[in-house]
């Protein structure tokens, strides 16, 4: 049996990580994507344990203190983080594990785990970014124009990453992340967080 990997996989809201990982997971059936864990309440569809772990927010600032998130970010009033006890026993088995966080989370991890693989997924354009998000016709005006200048300033953070990758064709994309996933070298450590974020899942 190999050794175990960690893998991060941020980029702006819209780039199309979702889809680029969902191609990833199911070409690379080795491949454990973590669930995060969540102060907030479950949207229609979501089941506790598959897309989030669902818990008050008294049990996840318990979580905190006895150290058992890899990352964690607090957003619109409501925290997100990564469980570290099953990203640690997986990689002791030899297992890759793979994050889709973003960008405060992916600094953390940063230090928590130096040796990880973090891949950051840009889009062709602001301008391409913007119709993406458009074409989802979920979000107002408002909702939209700010995560555009989030996106402005994430994008300005791709250069402290591995790898980047822009999503333009999905198949090239994907091409690269692989590439990128067999080129480097496995995780050998983990370390505790040391400070909060500010992102979303």
């Amino acid at each position: 049996m190999g050794q175990g990997r960690l893998i991060v996989l941020t980029g702006p809201s819209g780039v199309g990580k979702g889809t680029l990982l969902r191609a990833l997971l199911e070409r690379h059936p080795e491949l454990y994507l973590s669930v995060s864990v969540t102060t907030r309440s479950p949207r229609p569809g979501e089941e506790n344990g598959q897309h989030y772990y669902f818990v008050t927010t008294e049990r996840f600032r318990e979580m905190i203190e006895h150290g058992e998130l890899l990352e964690w970010a607090e957003f619109a009033g409501n925290c997100y983080g990564t469980p570290r006890r099953p990203v640690e026993e997986r990689i002791q088995r030899g297992e890759w594990v793979i994050l889709e966080i973003e960008l405060e989370g992916a600094r953390q991890i940063r230090k928590t785990c130096p040796d990880a693989i973090r891949i950051f997924v840009l889009p062709p354009s602001l301008e391409e970014l913007e119709h993406r998000l458009r074409g989802r016709g979920s979000e107002s005006e408002e909702a939209i124009a700010r995560r555009l200048a989030r996106a402005k300033a994430e994008i300005e953070a791709a250069d402290e990453f591995d790898v980047q990758v822009v999503n333009d064709d999905l198949a090239i994309a994907l091409q690269h992340i692989e590439s990128a996933l067999f080129l480097t070298p496995p995780v050998s450590s983990l370390k505790q967080p040391t400070s909060p974020g500010a992102g979303i899942r």
